[in-house]
């Protein structure tokens, strides 16, 4: 370790979990009572598979995945409420575990009564929180309810109260789930405000969540899980890039013949990233190019292809296409034609798909071939927008009349 590098704060070593998940499920006092000794059968569902990394004593470090992955397993693990089968967790400092907003309020007692009583559980003395009180009812910006016992409270309420005793957790390392989209515009601007002000403070916060917003905004670095495994770890954004490209994979692009002959057959049809790679969504900004196969099946002089990009809402987009060279000579049965095309990617993050037709020449008011959806895919990353495209453009504003 460097002499300048903070110490470690958490370190998982080759952590295993799995559950036992029975198969066939007894809900009824009467099916207990038929078969009392009837065999229960079970599965075993492997939650995290070899786990190990590192977190540095100071880190805002994000986890992310599908659901599923094992994220929240581990960070119950990493908070002592499962134990591990197999692997190590060794940790530095006060823990304090948030793994859902409002576990442990009493809703017979009023707001101050559980206030107090949250404390205590993370800790305090019931003295000190009693004058970190009067802070945490104005954060939550419950003056006017805090003698009201919480059964009378709205869910809303509900969240601001929890979240604001969990800002008064005087620990060395937070484990936080899914906890930052609570309350209005204004009270989450006044969360976003607290989450900085203890990432400045210093303090160790593990933070599992699906928005990849929050990841790049406060992490310093990310963590992503699939399947019990961790795929990827580092910098923010490039987690988040992984993240997407984990989530949209296996998309269905639906495809289906609407018009077909005996003289041509798509036999394949794919998207490629710039190292030449099969992908099945694109980085905004990252080119189209389209690759595939197409047999001929009757000799035939030439052929014409061409696409029909939409959007998910099934709006037209653009058209392009191509043909054969009329000088190469006819197209015999059992040749088969490469598609190679590429295109400017100006599309907006959404979900995309090609329409493919085929013809034969030199009639070109025949389509031969006509597969709608042939390809689907997604294009991600950067800001949602109104439209499909993002075209090319500059904007000036001046004051009129100045010269």
């Amino acid at each position: 370790m460097a002499a300048d590098e903070p110490a470690l704060a958490i370190v998982v070593e080759d952590l295993h979990k799995s559950f036992r998940i029975p198969t066939n499920r007894v809900d009824s006092l009467k099916e207990r009572a038929v078969r009392p000794f009837a065999p229960r059968e079970y599965r075993e569902l492997h939650a995290l598979a070899g786990v190990s990394f590192e977190i540095r004593q100071g880190e805002f470090f994000g986890i992310v995945g599908r659901n599923g992955s094992g994220k929240s397993t581990l960070l119950k693990l990493l908070a002592s409420i499962y134990r591990a089968d197999s692997g190590r967790i060794r940790m530095a400092g006060r823990l304090a575990p948030f793994i859902e907003l409002g576990v442990g309020f009493n809703h017979e007692l009023t707001a101050r009564e559980n206030v107090v009583l949250n404390g205590v559980m993370m800790g305090l003395t019931p003295t000190e929180m009693r004058r970190r009180l009067g802070a945490v009812i104005e954060f939550a910006e419950l003056e006017e309810f805090a003698d009201l016992k919480l059964k009378n409270y709205s869910s809303g309420m509900l969240v601001r109260l929890a979240f604001a005793v969990m800002m008064e957790a005087d620990a060395d390392v937070l484990l936080i789930d899914e906890v930052l989209a609570v309350g209005d515009a204004a009270f989450q601007q006044k969360c976003a405000d607290a989450f900085y002000e203890m990432k400045a403070a210093g303090k160790t916060i593990v933070l599992v969540t699906h928005d990849m917003a929050t990841v790049e905004q406060y992490c310093h670095r990310a963590m992503l899980i699939a399947d019990g495994q961790i795929q990827h770890v580092g910098e923010p954004g490039e987690v988040g890039r992984e993240y997407l490209r984990l989530n949209y994979e296996g998309g269905d692009a639906a495809a289906k013949l609407t018009s077909g002959t005996k003289d041509l057959r798509l036999e394949r049809l794919w998207l490629e990233n710039p190292e030449g790679e099969r992908v099945e969504n694109l980085e905004r900004g990252e080119d189209l190019v389209i690759r595939g196969e197409l047999e001929i099946l009757r000799e035939t002089p030439g052929v014409r292809i061409g696409f029909t990009l939409i959007d998910e809402n099934g709006h037209g987009v653009f058209q392009f296409g191509t043909g054969t060279d009329e000088d190469a000579g006819p197209l015999r049965a059992g040749e088969r034609l490469a598609i190679d095309s590429r295109v400017e990617n100006l599309l907006t993050p959404g979900r995309y798909f090609l329409h493919f037709g085929a013809q034969r020449n030199p009639d070109p008011r025949a389509t031969t071939l006509h597969v709608e959806r042939a390809l689907g895919f997604h294009v991600f990353g950067g800001a949602p927008s109104q439209g499909v495209v993002e075209l090319p453009h500059t904007s000036e504003l001046t004051i009129a009349g100045r010269g």
